[in-house]
C-alpha cells in the first residue's frame, strides 16, 4: 500500500497578503495604506498538500528552499500539518521565493512572485526512491519548475512505473507561452481552470479543449470560479455549482479543489462524488484569509454535502 497516499513535487513559497481597494502601487516614493496584511502559507503545491492532509491523504513533499526565514517558515507550517517534508531540499545558495497577493473586496485578486527556489528545483532534488512509498504523485505548478521541464516526462513515466497514478496542475505561465511538452501523454489526472485548459490546448472555447483532453487524458478536472466546476471522464461529464459561502478571500481555492478531487479519486469515488468533494473543499477554503485557514477536514466537507453515504 505504500507509506503515503500522496507525493507532491511543487514549488515552496509563503504569500504576503494585502487587503484593500485602492492597491495599485504609486511611484515616485508614494506611499499607500492597506487594510490589512497576513503572511501565509503559499504555492499552490503546499496548499494543494496542505488540503489533502487535512482531509487525511498521507502526504509528502518534495521541493527546494533556501535557509531563510521564508523557507523555515514554509516547512515549519507544513510539518504542523502534518506533511513529511524529509525530501525537501534546504540549500543555502538560494533564497526562498514569494508571492505578494493584492486582494480587492469580492475576492479578486493580482499576483507579484519572486520565483527564487522555486525556478531552481532540478532534477537533482527529486528522489525517485520516494516513488515507492506512494500511490500517487502530483505536481503543482509547471510553469514555474523552469528547470524540472524538461525532465518531467521521464519523472512521469518512472512514476507510472513503479505503479503511481499521476496527476498535474500547470496553473498560470507568467511567460505565455503555453507549451507543457508531451506531459499530458503521462498524466492520469489533469486540473487546470477553464482559462488554462485554453491557452494550453490553443483552443477557442472550453468545450474544444475538453473535447481534445479527453483524448489524452483519461480523467479531467476543471475549476471554473464563480460557475463551480467540471469533470470528465471519456464521455461522462458533470458540471455541478460552487457551495453557497460568504468569501473572505478566494487564494488558494483551486488548489483545495484539487486536494479534493485527489481524495475521491484515489479511494475510487463516482466522478459526481469526487466534484461534490472538490466544490466543497473550494468553497469552504474561501471563508477565511489565506489558502489553508479554512481548509476543510472530510467530517467537515461532508456535513455540508451529505456525501458520506451518497454517490
Amino acid at each position: 500500500m505504500g507509506e503515503f497516499d500522496l507525493l507532491v513535487i511543487g514549488e515552496i513559497n509563503p504569500d504576503l497578503i494585502l487587503y484593500g481597494e485602492n492597491l495599485a502601487p504609486a511611484y515616485g516614493q508614494q506611499e499607500k495604506l492597506v487594510e490589512a496584511a497576513k503572511l501565509t502559507i503559499g504555492s499552490s503545491s503546499v496548499i494543494l498538500a496542505c488540503g489533502a492532509a487535512r482531509l487525511g491523504l498521507r502526504t509528502a513533499f518534495i521541493g527546494l528552499i533556501g535557509d531563510d526565514v521564508f523557507g523555515r517558515f514554509m516547512l515549519d507550517a507544513m510539518q504542523e500539518r502534518g506533511i513529511d517534508t524529509s525530501s525537501c531540499v534546504v540549500d543555502a545558495k538560494v533564497a526562498t521565493g514569494i508571492s505578494i497577493i493584492l486582494v480587492r473586496q469580492g475576492g479578486d485578486r493580482a499576483i507579484l512572485t519572486f520565483a527564487g527556489s522555486m525556478s531552481e528545483l532540478k532534477p537533482k532534488h527529486i528522489d525517485t526512491n520516494r516513488f515507492s512509498q506512494a500511490r500517487h504523485l502530483h505536481l503543482g505548478s509547471y510553469f514555474l519548475l523552469s528547470k524540472l521541464q524538461p525532465t518531467l516526462p521521464e519523472i512521469f513515466a518512472e512514476a507510472r512505473r513503479q505503479g503511481l497514478t499521476t496527476s498535474l496542475d500547470t496553473n498560470w505561465d507568467p511567460l505565455g507561452r503555453w507549451d507543457i511538452g508531451d506531459l499530458l501523454n503521462h498524466t492520469d489526472l489533469f486540473l487546470p481552470n477553464e482559462v488554462e485548459a485554453q491557452r494550453i490546448t490553443k483552443q477557442p472555447d472550453l468545450q474544444s479543449a475538453l473535447e481534445y483532453l479527453a483524448t489524452v487524458v483519461p480523467t479531467l478536472a476543471v475549476k471554473k470560479g464563480a460557475e463551480g466546476g467540471l469533470a470528465r471522464q471519456g464521455q461522462m461529464v458533470v458540471q455541478l455549482p460552487p457551495l453557497p459561502v460568504d468569501i473572505v478571500d478566494t487564494v488558494g481555492a483551486g488548489d483545495s479543489f484539487d486536494a479534493g478531487f485527489l481524495y475521491g479519486f484515489l479511494n475510487h469515488w463516482p466522478l459526481v462524488r469526487s466534484l461534490r468533494l472538490a466544490l466543497a473543499c473550494g468553497s469552504l477554503s474561501t471563508q477565511a484569509a489565506g489558502g489553508t485557514k479554512a481548509q476543510p477536514t472530510l467530517q467537515e466537507a461532508e456535513r455540508w454535502l451529505e456525501i458520506g453515504t451518497g454517490q
